[in-house]
């Protein structure tokens, strides 16, 4: 496999400098509270250490399955689950769909957070249809989220920590996918069938462990490029070069000028005479060829190539 160009390599580090930041503050205010509570403690029994047993190690949290299980909203995405599943088979992963229809496919990833609720609110408005590749984390962290992109959405799985999947050993790749799946079906009710992998980092050995898993990798055609800090009139620049049918496009639903955009870009699928619907209802009506997915990329008749177009992703 070539090696990622420069952009995305940088991307990559920037994002680890960050987390190591993060960590490290995090582990530092830990610290803090720890000697405050011995000092607290020590104060309020006149200095007589005090002796308790000692509490057995933290077990995870076990998520019961107390969710009904939501029905697809139309025997099209039905339809569409049995041709992710023939693609999945290739062990490739899929950039676009056909270019014959009418309709694209909006995708989401990062979430649930702080703006989901606006996302879901304006896709309603304007009766479209997207895709929230989610991640594991950030669905403890909003609980009850996903039953809410249901109405609008297709869920699909972004791992469970966002790592970078080429830095794991193939277990951990396993586990990250296979985390995540359970949480986001035991979650929503609903199977689940796609993935894309964090900073769109995958090969040979990620596919072949998706493929196991009975995941299909979801790149994209487009990217808006809001993870790279584009503003709301640079994504609607970026999103509207690519507004054709078979498009799938790159967003992130927890960032303010993504959402920002959406105000014009919805309004413009309409005068376009197009229409943003879920990734399962896009193959349904127009999938991919095997000899498509097999030219990657290139396969995406009208669209723009190169190694600039994966930039953006995390």
């Amino acid at each position: 496999m070539a090696p990622p160009p420069d952009n995305v390599v940088a991307r990559r580090a920037q994002t680890k400098a960050r987390l190591r930041r993060r960590r490290a503050a995090v582990l530092g205010a830990a610290l803090l509270g720890v000697i405050v509570a011995i000092v607290i403690t020590v104060a309020s029994t006149g200095g007589t250490a005090v002796h308790h047993a000692r509490p057995s190690a933290a077990k995870p949290a076990v998520y019961a399955s107390t969710v009904t299980p939501h029905p697809r909203p139309s025997s099209l995405e039905a339809r569409g689950d049995a041709v992710i599943h023939r693609l999945a088979a290739l062990g490739l992963p899929v950039y676009c769909a056909g270019p014959r229809g009418h309709e694209l496919a909006f995708t989401f990833d990062d979430g649930p957070g702080v703006y989901t609720h606006y996302a879901v609110k304006k896709l309603t408005q304007a009766h479209e249809r997207a895709t929230f590749f989610v991640v594991g984390k950030s669905i403890e962290a909003w609980p009850g989220w996903l039953q809410r992109e249901l109405k609008v959405a297709t869920l699909a799985d972004h791992t469970f920590h966002h790592y970078d999947l080429l830095e794991l050993p193939p277990d951990q790749v396993t586990s990250e996918l296979e985390s995540d799946k359970q949480l986001i079906e035991r979650e929503s009710g609903q199977p689940i069938d796609l993935f894309r992998p964090p900073y769109g980092a995958q090969d040979a050995a990620v596919n072949q462990i998706a493929r196991r898993l009975g995941l299909l990798d979801i790149m994209w055609s487009m990217d808006s490029r809001d993870s790279l800090g584009a503003n709301w009139a640079g994504i609607i620049q970026n999103v509207e070069s690519d507004l054709r049918p078979g498009a799938i496009i790159l967003m992130h639903e927890n960032r303010g000028q993504t959402i920002r955009a959406l105000t014009t870009l919805l309004p413009v699928l309409h005068q376009r005479h197009l229409r943003s619907v879920t990734l399962p209802e896009l193959f349904a009506t127009d999938p991919p060829s095997p000899a498509q997915v097999r030219r990657g990329l290139d396969g995406c008749v009208g669209h723009p190539t190169g190694p600039s177009n994966l930039a953006g992703a995390s």
